[in-house]
């Protein structure tokens, strides 16, 4: 492991030298942007090699070294490489995207700051180092969503999210104090240790829950998702690395926590009600917006709540998929979004696509269908029946054919064949995934089955009428469109706990 260290620090040392750096040059503005996207770049290399050496170590040896606070495994090790090599592209985006702007410099530094306090958060093995990593990603963070100074909406989204960071830390520390007492360390190793072979106590029980508390705060879920929609008033690329990757980080920390969730049943219980709250909500108030940035913001609500859901459920490896594939598709559809508006604009002149009534009753069979057939392939099924279900009713609008008069009948069966093809890829995937060596153990809980399941097929059944009978629901659709009012609800409470004023020069004066 000694062997190890060294490569996994490097890049926490490199974009820490970098900020450094850069806020120090005197220069060129390119000349800046040359050197941190080199040493992203260099550091994007060291993690690659770390990640080899991780994954090929035995399993005996990927114990953390506890003398310094930090752990490494595989899954860190991937989702490690995931983040940097994101780093890189929305520097190089950002390099360009930001041509001519004033405060490039800032940006640049807390690009750097942002990336290395994410890797230290990866491989952090103590509350103390968790804590300081986590803040830090917001404190820099927020340096980047007010990069335009003069917009009131990034302000106050910059501001709602440095209330809700703030509530979790301290729900952290508390948590962290909890777990002091309960095993006499701040090992975050020596608690699930403990738990795993001595069982939960009543300490440990309050620690996992202050943990959902802080992940609901920081992961934007229902009510406090207010944040992550405003800051679309921030700069693409930062929305990309926002929705990517920051979001993300408490998918990994439920998976790394694992054992100590296995063992509180009300932490469950309470992860899988607000995330199933989150994900149905936030997915039928996307098909209500116009906005293509807005309804990717929305998106990534329903996402992340889709994923803490799969982390009460006990499926890990699932939730560690959800994770790498939600990052990657959303860093691309951030950093395309022009590309997105403008295939929008053209769907939009040819017209509202409607979709034959019997493919809503035959997409999810269908779908089903495709999802026992892919896993027969292999001998071991790797995830229960009923999330093959969820699975199916999930991916059935993909399976949806147009009954449009003007369609060929050959046109229908291609779409159906596309389809039912990246269905098939999309279950295959998913199988392949769950034989990679990550180190991840799933848990399925069939106690929350029933629930699951009448939660997706309700979400199905939304999505049908508002295809089918949209004018039935103008007044769902007003309430919907504007989120409850939950949002609303938050920011008096966020205002009235600590006013802020931008001053007259911002455009809510105007």
């Amino acid at each position: 492991m000694d062997a190890v260290s060294p490569f996994v620090c490097a890049p926490i040392a490199i974009m820490l030298l970098t900020a450094i750096t850069v806020n120090n040059m005197r220069g060129e503005m390119a000349q800046r942007w040359k050197l941190c996207n080199e040493a992203a770049g260099l550091a994007l290399l060291f993690t690659l090699f770390s990640g080899l050496l991780v994954m090929t170590q035995p399993s005996a040896s990927l114990e953390s070294f506890t003398e310094i606070g930090l752990s490494v495994s595989p899954l860190q090790a991937v989702i490690a490489v995931l983040v940097q090599g994101l780093g890189v592209v929305v520097g190089r985006f950002s390099c360009r995207y930001l041509e001519g702007e004033q405060r490039q410099a800032r940006y640049i530094v807390a690009l750097s700051m942002v990336l290395a306090c994410v890797q230290l958060l990866l491989i952090a093995d103590h509350w103390l180092t968790l804590i300081l990593a986590w803040s830090g990603v917001g404190v820099f963070l927020k340096n980047m969503l007010c990069f335009y100074e003069e917009r009131p909406f990034a302000l106050l989204a910059s501001h709602k999210k440095t209330v809700a960071d703030l509530m979790a830390d301290g729900l952290l520390l508390l948590a962290a104090l909890f777990a002091w007492v309960s095993v006499g360390s701040g090992s975050i190793s020596a608690l699930l240790a403990d738990v795993s072979v001595h069982g939960s106590t009543q300490l440990t029980n309050v620690c996992a829950v202050l943990l959902v508390a802080a992940v609901v705060l920081r992961t934007a879920l229902l009510p406090v998702h207010g944040w992550l929609i405003q800051v679309m008033e921030a700069p693409t690329p930062v929305s990309a690395l926002l929705h990517a990757g920051v979001v993300n980080l408490s998918g990994y920390l439920l998976i790394r926590f694992s054992p100590l969730f296995a063992h509180s049943a009300f932490a469950n219980s309470l992860l899988l009600g607000i995330g199933l709250v989150t994900c149905v909500f936030a997915a039928l108030v996307m098909f209500t917006r116009i906005s293509i940035k807005v309804r990717l913001a929305w998106s990534t609500v329903a996402q992340m709540g889709f994923m803490i859901v799969e982390c009460a459920l006990g499926l890990y490896t699932f939730a560690a998929l959800h994770l790498i594939g939600h990052s990657i598709y959303k860093a691309y559809a951030f950093l395309s979004a022009a590309e997105i508006v403008s295939d929008t604009r053209v769907a939009q002149i040819a017209g509202r696509q409607t979709f034959s009534v019997l493919s809503f009753c035959l997409a999810p069979l269908l779908a089903l269908a495709i999802v026992f057939g892919s896993q027969a392939l292999f001998s071991v099924p790797p995830w229960p029946i009923w999330w093959s279900l969820v699975l199916a009713l999930a991916w059935a609008p993909v399976l949806w054919w147009s009954h449009a008069s003007d369609q060929s009948l050959s046109l229908r069966w291609q779409g159906l064949l596309s389809g039912s093809v990246l269905t098939a890829i999309l279950t295959l995937v998913s199988v392949g995934f769950h034989h990679l060596p990550l180190g991840t153990v799933d848990q399925p809980r069939g106690e929350y089955a029933f629930v699951v399941v009448l939660a997706m097929g309700a979400l199905y059944l939304f999505s049908v009428l508002i295809q089918v009978v949209p004018q039935r629901l103008h007044i769902l659709h007003r309430w919907i469109y504007a989120g409850l009012y939950l949002d609303a609800f938050y920011t008096r409470c966020v205002l009235r706990f600590w006013p802020v004023s931008w001053g007259r020069s911002t455009h809510a004066y105007r």
